[in-house]
């Protein structure tokens, strides 16, 4: 069998990149805008020995055709194009703009790529808040009948389906919508899901029980402390805590599985203020029960330990390998920093083995 090309669009840390080349593609070109994630995707390619392509760049600069050039490639060689564009104009967490956010419209970069590489298969992964984002005339669901409607203008027929991580293998209960697009005819088929809640198994179709917190981040050890106001790397793995003390204080409020708005016994500058609706905010995980979904504007407790979880343990969590290195600071809860810290890279991107399911699905439908 030849080798399947694809090209990867708003790569972050790479998660959606890993899961797509263990399914069997060699990734031609990765892009991807912020800083620290093309150190992360350097260092990847360099430990990997590819011969991928980190483009550094936004992608609404770019000339497809020259990077046809650049690649040596011809329009209809391309197996397959896949992203996963910024989600926060469509999240129902956050302030829904949908395209009048400036990240909106990245949504749509996809699609221009596809008119020229013209991809046999196109993937696309974006919050299930897509489906009913309001276009600018206030319909709810506009963007998505939008973007389905370009995909078909341009010969794609879409699938669409959303996926929780967890019946994946992953121990997190992440909902986030794909499409496959294929061009003329879509026989493709999502796969099947192969794990279920403890509850829920042994049962008829043979799923496992979820993953779970506990049975990914046990083994660690103790994780190095990242000193006041100074950078530093000394775990390279980055099993670092960045948890001040006055969090470490709320954080031994919080039982395991709950939240600290949870616990109205506190006085109130204990609880920050939170409101009942806060239930993610100083969340301590469970370790029987897989996470919250990974998000960028919390880090979650740890279940047992008073401290927020390291990135090296959001990595477990997410189904990175261990020998993936993020680059880029560890920011502490209460700090700020330019373009993306190493929880937020990981928050940010695909869990690699979801990835690799729908990948290795796809490679099944080309090969057939």
């Amino acid at each position: 069998m030849n080798e399947l090309k694809a090209i990867s669009l708003f790569s972050g840390a790479g998660g959606m990149d890993i899961g797509i080349k263990k399914a069997g593609f060699s990734v031609l070109a990765a892009f991807e805008i912020d800083k620290y994630c093309c150190e992360t995707l350097r260092a990847a390619v360099e430990r990997e020995r590819t011969n991928t392509v980190v483009y550094e760049t936004d992608i609404q600069t770019v000339d497809p055709t020259k990077i046809l050039e650049e690649l040596n490639i011809e329009p209809l060689e391309l197996d397959l194009l896949f992203g996963g564009p910024p989600c926060q104009p469509f999240s129902l967490a956050g302030k829904k703009n949908g395209l009048s956010d400036t990240r909106g419209p990245l949504l749509f970069e996809i699609i221009r790529f596809a008119e020229y590489f013209k991809p046999k298969v196109i993937l696309l992964e974006q919050v299930k808040g897509l489906l009913t984002a309001k276009d600018s005339n206030g319909k709810k669901g506009g963007i998505f009948e939008q973007f389905i409607s370009k995909l078909e203008e341009i010969g794609y027929i879409p699938k669409w389906q959303l996926c929780c991580a967890a019946d994946y293998g992953v121990p997190q209960l992440r909902n986030r919508v794909f499409i496959v697009a294929t061009r003329g005819v879509n026989g493709f088929e999502f796969p099947a899901r192969t794990h279920a809640p403890q509850e829920n198994t042994p049962n008829l179709f043979g799923h496992l029980p979820y993953v779970t917190v506990g049975d990914v981040i046990e083994g660690l050890g103790e994780p190095s402390t990242k000193i006041k106001g100074v950078t530093i790397y000394d775990r390279e793995d980055g099993h670092v805590d960045v948890t001040p003390p006055r969090d470490k204080e709320r954080i031994a409020q919080v039982p395991e599985g709950s939240y600290l708005a949870a616990q109205t016994h506190l006085d109130k500058e204990l609880r920050r203020n939170l409101q009942p609706k806060d239930t993610t905010k100083y969340l301590r995980l469970n370790r029987r029960k897989p996470s919250n979904t990974l998000r960028c504007g919390e880090i979650f407790f740890h279940p047992t330990e008073n401290r927020y979880l390291t990135p090296r343990e959001y990595m477990r969590i997410h189904g990175y390998d261990d020998d993936y290195k993020l680059f880029g600071p560890i920011r502490s809860r209460t700090g700020t920093v330019k373009n993306l810290d190493q929880h937020r890279q990981v928050a940010n991107s695909v869990p690699p083995p979801l990835a690799y399911v729908i990948g290795d699905a796809i490679r099944r439908y080309l090969h057939e």
